[in-house]
């Protein structure tokens, strides 16, 4: 029984066919095949039914899958403990970040990151929420930025910031003479909301004072898009809350649309989040401590408080 086996088998559970499995471990699929074989031989059970389509684990695969991944796990444990022994930070590293965070804080610590750490590999991609917690838990990334609590035993949460929502008014709505806002003012009618499967449309959710108005509005809309519903609030067409720090990109005119909460600040949780067997943590750290770094920069020239204590249910 080898590791290399285990991966293969872990493969093709996964993606429920051989060639697929293959074409992700970078071999052809007749090795992949008979290194499986192999092994279903040494242990003397099938792991696979290949007669069904898909193709199903066996009854004894699935036990066999759940411990394959602990041991590929270890394994690679073994590793991260010598490169933390050793000091470095380098190595390939995955990490999704969610859509509503990934365009405001990407370009803030990217650059500075890869200069700080050149021998890390950097693989991002941007998922919801729920596609993140499955491809931690599958093994598919190192790590996520995310919005959290997420209430999830076999994920780690640590978090970088607290930021805080803002309101942007068109100077025609019914809030635009107010210099503050407080959640109470709010209404479910007059918000642009991002579409759902967003958990930034879940935390503004939180804060609306009245979820049961009669829907008075002429349209409906749910956006994928910060910058369509500051478009459509600039059009008078509703209002809209965005995260702190995707307010920093405004034009100096939209800029005025701002109306901030009075304190304590409504405000989302943002942590770098991992799996509970914690792979690459000297990158994790490393990554979470330049992030923290530039957001102490931020706070130093905005009057708003980005640590606010306020957490939001997700």
């Amino acid at each position: 029984m080898t590791i290399t086996q285990l991966k293969y088998v872990l493969a093709v559970a996964e993606y429920q066919n051989f060639t697929t499995a293959s074409e992700h471990c970078f071999v052809t699929q007749p090795t992949l095949s008979m290194q499986i074989h192999k092994l279903e031989e040494e242990l003397n059970v099938q792991l696979f039914n290949r007669n069904k389509k898909p193709i199903e684990l066996t009854d004894v695969g699935v036990k066999i899958v759940a411990q394959a991944k602990t041991i590929v796990n270890e394994s690679s444990r073994i590793n991260d403990i010598v490169e933390q022994e050793k000091g470095f930070i380098g190595g390939q590293f995955r990490i999704g970040i969610i859509p509503t965070i990934m365009p405001s804080l990407l370009p803030l610590f990217l650059k500075s990151f890869t200069k700080k750490y050149p021998e890390v590999e950097l693989i991002i991609n941007e998922f919801t929420t729920a596609e993140i917690i499955q491809k931690l838990n599958d093994g598919h990334l190192d790590a996520a930025i995310a919005a959290t609590p997420l209430h999830d035993d076999n994920i780690k949460e640590s978090p970088i910031y607290y930021e805080p929502f803002i309101g942007l008014v068109n100077s025609n709505h019914r809030l635009s003479h107010q210099t503050s806002l407080k959640p109470e003012d709010l209404e479910v009618d007059d918000l642009l909301l991002l579409e759902d499967g967003h958990c930034f449309k879940e935390s503004v959710l939180n804060i609306c004072s009245s979820l049961k108005t009669p829907n008075q509005k002429k349209f409906s809309l749910q956006s994928g898009s910060f910058n369509t519903l500051i478009k459509l609030t600039k059009e008078g067409m509703g209002m809209t809350l965005l995260p702190f720090l995707h307010s920093l990109d405004l034009q100096e005119d939209d800029k005025k649309l701002i109306r901030e909460f009075e304190k304590p600040h409504p405000a989302r949780e943002v942590s770098i989040i991992y799996h509970k067997t914690g792979l690459k943590l000297q990158i994790i750290n490393a990554l979470k401590d330049e992030i923290s770094a530039i957001i102490r920069g931020i706070i130093a020239f905005s009057n708003v408080d980005i640590i606010s204590p306020l957490k939001l249910k997700k």
